[in-house]
């Protein structure tokens, strides 16, 4: 197996290893850096050996090996947990056979739920989630978020030590619990991928390693949960964003709207699984957000120009959207939709009220999108002014030579 291939065995394998020793063991903190040591000497190892006949095995034999050494070299310390040790028989150290292992899909459920603890903030939950359960370094999820690795590192510390202080098991919540934890684990693979999607900051407008793992993940949560609507509706969305990463940055990485972006260019895959996927979940499941999103996705996805696009339905689906989770972001985005069928000035009057609610009033988006309905309503000058506070406003390089670019073609037309 070449490198290439022997590291995204490892991604894959790495949540499946950490669940079963923090099922075992219950220490999420050391059970982490006892994982990510097997990890290690298996990138090591197995590129000139050759990869082992059970390789989760493997890894779990190491990973347990390790971790007894962690707790017997402090035994100063830990006397209760070095006498549980002591007193296991040797072969509880090593992992049995592969065909002899519980199911692992339980345990990397249980480890999604598990990072998105309602006692971790939710920054903490994505990184946790990112380095736990998605595989990621440390390193690599500090360039995503674009911070120093010793602040990511302090973050994903901080987050476990909070884990291990709350108590918590590798368990999946109550059913009374379920509902509220599921929604959490799906609001941070939803964040996951909005982040990779567009970047919030730095001179990259997508950040693959994200997008990536989050599509991976909803495909595992999925699998886990099969007959849950909103699991479905969030890897369908997923897949119909993603299904533009090509078309949607020029030669040079600047961005293209959806509206000039070549169609052609568009990955006809995704869509097609994305479309499959939403309608699937909407014959069978109350509609949930992910679910309308996810629709509202295949619409822009099914026409074959952007002049042919379906807007009277696109805004009847921003209506249910609005009324089963409304937050400033639909309203903003509901706006656009509605200018493209009620004209413009309809769009500003839906964005009016946007200006005094604080989670909108300074975002670089409001004024993004003010500025393009501005511009179709022909105030050409209020337009400029709008674009030119949004490139203020946003910390994305590639948002802000969009933003510029518009500007300064209102003022040549001038």
């Amino acid at each position: 197996m070449t490198p290439t291939g022997v590291e995204d065995l490892l991604r894959t394998l790495a949540p499946q290893v950490l669940g079963v020793l923090v099922r075992r063991h219950g220490q999420f903190y050391a059970c982490e850096d006892a994982v990510q040591e097997a990890l290690l000497a298996a990138a090591t190892q197995w590129p000139a050996q050759g990869v082992p006949d059970h390789p989760r095995s493997w890894l779990v034999t190491v990973a347990t090996r390790r971790l007894t050494d962690e707790w017997r070299s402090e035994r100063a310390r830990r006397d209760r947990e070095v006498a549980v040790a002591v007193r296991e028989p040797a072969y509880a150290a090593v992992a049995p056979p592969a065909d002899e292992e519980p199911p692992t899909g339980d345990d990397t459920l249980r480890l999604l739920f598990l990072c998105c603890h309602p006692a971790l903030t939710g920054s903490a939950q994505v990184a946790l989630t990112l380095r736990a359960v998605g595989g990621l370094s440390t390193a690599e999820i500090a360039r995503a978020y674009l911070v120093p690795e010793a602040t990511m590192s302090q973050r994903i510390r901080r987050a476990k030590q909070r884990i291990e202080a709350s108590g918590a098991r590798l368990v999946l919540p109550s059913a009374a619990d379920r509902d509220e934890r599921l929604h959490a684990v799906l609001h941070v693979l939803y964040l996951i991928f909005n982040e990779g999607h567009t970047a919030s900051s730095g001179g990259e407008l997508h950040r693959a390693e994200l997008t990536g793992e989050a599509i991976r993940l909803a495909r595992e949560l999925r699998r886990l949960l099969p007959d849950d609507g909103e699991v479905t509706g969030l890897l369908a969305l997923m897949l119909l964003t993603d299904a533009h990463r090509a078309a949607r940055t020029g030669p040079g990485g600047e961005l293209i709207p959806l509206s000039e972006q070549d169609r052609t260019r568009w990955d006809r895959s995704e869509i097609e699984e994305g479309i499959a996927l939403v309608t699937e979940a909407l014959t069978w499941s109350p509609p949930g957000p992910y679910q309308v999103q996810a629709a509202i996705a295949a619409v822009h996805a099914e026409a074959p120009t952007a002049a042919e696009t379906d807007w009277p339905q696109i805004v009847g689906l921003y209506r249910v959207l609005a009324r089963i989770a409304p937050n400033p972001m639909v309203t903003l985005n509901q706006a656009g939709a509605v200018a493209m069928v009620d004209g413009p000035r309809a769009g500003l009057a839906l964005l009016a009220p946007l200006a005094a609610d604080e989670r909108t009033a300074g975002h670089h988006r409001l004024a993004a999108v003010r500025a393009h309905l501005l511009e179709l309503a022909g105030e050409r000058d209020a337009a400029r002014e709008a674009y030119l506070a949004a490139s203020r406003a946003t910390t994305s390089r590639p948002e802000q030579r969009y933003l510029e670019v518009r500007a300064a073609r209102l003022a040549a037309d001038r």
